[in-house]
């Protein structure tokens, strides 16, 4: 087998019980850092689309509010997905959701791509849009194709972003 043909082991695809345990690893890790800040909060897992999903939902909403904001989710997430890897020595795409901040954040990409839409339908060719994760690149991708345009991503690390263009 060539160097090419190998398949590097944090690439490889996570069976339904490494994800499962990469959601428990999350929680316990999550409920720590919520206990130290003092914060009430309930936590789900679910396992969809070859990723953990851990949600992070309190009664009184405004006792999220503050790990909510989308750069500290971001962060949050990026702490938590370390955690995981720590424990379990895999890359994790665990994907953290507080106070509905996910939702949220879709709204505003199915915003920001109906406005590079706009544009399209101003007469420019294509319309970039800013950089973001690669999740939320992937989700810019769903929303484009659904909306029947086409997109691609460019740029590398922290610069990396999506272009629109006419399908």
């Amino acid at each position: 087998m060539t160097t090419s043909d190998q398949i590097a082991p944090e690439h490889t695809a996570a069976t339904v019980e490494q994800l499962e345990q990469e959601g428990d690893i999350a929680a316990d890790y999550l409920e720590g850092l919520l206990d130290i800040a003092d914060i009430d909060g309930d936590l789900a897992m679910d396992v969809r689309a070859g990723r953990a999903y851990v949600s992070v939902e309190a009664e009184d909403a405004a006792a999220l509010s503050t790990l909510s904001h989308p750069d500290t989710v971001q962060a949050l997430q990026e702490l938590t997905r370390l955690a995981v890897q720590n424990s379990t020595g895999r890359f994790s795409r665990l994907i953290l959701d507080i106070g509905g901040s996910r939702d949220a954040r879709q709204r505003q990409l199915e915003n920001l791509v109906d406005r590079a839409i706009a544009r399209l339908d101003e007469g420019a060719s294509q319309a970039s849009l800013p950089a973001m994760s690669s999740y939320e690149r992937k989700l810019v991708h769903d929303i484009a194709a659904d909306r029947g345009f086409s997109s691609e991503s460019f740029g590398e690390g922290a610069d990396r972003h999506t272009v629109l263009r006419r399908g």
